[in-house]
């Protein structure tokens, strides 16, 4: 991922060193674990703590002739460790060192995921509880429907947030497993509780069954759990994008002194941001089908998985992270105009009363068909004469003498769409 969407802790993951760190620490657990079962001596595997070292330029100097990479960190922390190394990944295979240090890596990703997920939530509850009164019109297609509340929409994306940080920490317990299996995973070469110690060690579970991989089915869940949540993120962009057009203009992205929205148009302040997250989130959930073509390998193993997952665990993980950041940052700032709102509720006219209106009728005994005929032909002038949907309604001498005018009254309240926000509220944040 380039560096202009990258946050330098979630980089710090895919870096070799920390790769380098996790290969140690797997294979350097493994030795404890072997010398405790008498298959390698005790000095051995305290050698390898004591004088374990590597360079990440002489790996990469040794791996340009022997092709492998795990060889080539073998070999050069041989040269560190000396005789005793000769001890190190007995019984063991190259994927029981990369899996492992994979689901350590998508661990530690997932906990920062998780941690950019807690400030988004935290920030689109309190932007919540502040407008939770405040009256807009809710839009179906597009088009004007029936009040809402500006904090019922925000409460709305909390939730689905919610819910993806619900499914991104099942994914990290699902992914957070380790093989130390030997070849083709039978542990004929290996016995199983090395796997276990390992596991323990580094905060993993013993993968259940493993061929000589880790099965793809967990990642593919990790990545679509990251795909959704990046769809959450776009979802969220997009109406604050649509609640900033000129002819809406009831919200926008913090504008900083000194912005310049356009080289050619001095008065531009666009949604910039959003559009950002829109097009981070296209690039996360490109990672799912990759991922998901993962999860047929031939027989016990290939790698064909690999170059997918060099690519796709670093860029998917980066960006999201970038992604989330983004989004607190763009909810606590946002700039929010309630006057505007009220003027595009009253817009139309009062039209967002029709369903109250056509209820009535029917109370006062019109069938729902005569009911939703009379109120649409009222609806219909209002909208396409520009009138006042109420007056149009006054006029109307059949509907006069089934709905008077202290009706009307009590009809086009907005605060009767509003009623029922504190129900919502419990349901989505809780009683406090």
């Amino acid at each position: 991922m380039i560096p202009r969407y990258s946050r330098p802790e979630m980089v710090k993951i895919w870096e070799p060193e920390n790769r380098f760190r996790i290969w140690f620490e797997i294979e350097a657990h493994a030795c404890d674990a072997q010398a405790a079962l008498g298959v390698i001596p005790k000095e051995a595997a305290k050698a390898v703590w004591e004088r374990g070292k590597w360079d990440i330029a002489r790996i990469d100097e040794i791996e340009r002739e022997t092709k492998h990479d795990v060889i080539a960190f073998l070999t050069n922390l041989a040269e560190h460790v000396g005789p005793e190394a000769r001890f190190v990944h007995q019984g063991m295979t190259s994927s029981d060192v990369l899996d492992t240090c994979l689901s350590v890596q998508l661990t530690q990703a997932a906990d920062l995921l998780l941690a950019d997920l807690d400030l988004l939530l935290a920030a689109l509850e309190r932007r919540a509880r502040e407008h939770k009164r405040t009256p807009t019109i809710g839009r179906s297609h597009g088009i004007h429907a029936e009040p809402t509340s500006f904090g019922l929409k925000l409460a709305t994306h909390y939730a689905a947030f919610k819910r993806n940080r619900d499914r991104l920490a099942a994914a990290r317990a699902d992914v957070a497993t380790c093989a130390i299996s030997g070849a083709v995973g039978t542990f004929a070469t290996i016995d199983p509780a090395v796997e276990e110690h390992v596991a323990k060690k580094m905060g993993l579970t013993p993968e259940t069954i493993s061929t000589q991989v880790i099965p793809r089915d967990r990642h593919a869940a990790f990545f679509a759990a990251m795909a959704i949540t990046a769809s959450s993120i776009e979802n969220l962009a997009i109406e604050i994008r649509h609640l900033q057009r000129s002819e809406v203009r009831e919200a926008e992205e913090y504008f900083s002194p000194g912005q310049k929205g356009s080289s050619a148009m001095p008065h531009k302040r666009n949604p910039v941001l959003t559009e950002n997250v829109t097009g981070i989130a296209r690039v996360v959930r490109a990672a799912v089908i990759p991922a998901l073509e993962n999860v047929a390998l031939w027989h016990e193993r290939d790698i064909s998985h690999s170059s997918v997952e060099r690519l796709n665990g670093p860029d998917a993980t980066v960006a999201l992270d970038f992604a989330l950041a983004r989004m607190t940052s763009v909810i606590d700032k946002l700039v929010v105009y309630p006057e505007n709102m009220r003027r595009n509720l009253d817009a139309l006219g009062g039209l967002h009363y029709s369903q109250r209106v056509m209820l009535a009728l029917t109370q006062a005994g019109l069938s729902r068909e005569d009911s939703y005929k009379a109120v649409q032909r009222n609806a219909m002038a209002a909208w396409e004469n520009r009138r006042d949907f109420r007056a149009e309604l006054e006029k109307d001498e059949e509907l006069a003498k089934l709905l008077p005018k202290a009706q009307l009254d009590g009809l086009f309240d907005p605060d009767f769409y509003l009623r029922n926000v504190d129900v919502v509220f419990a349901r989505v944040f809780g009683k406090a």
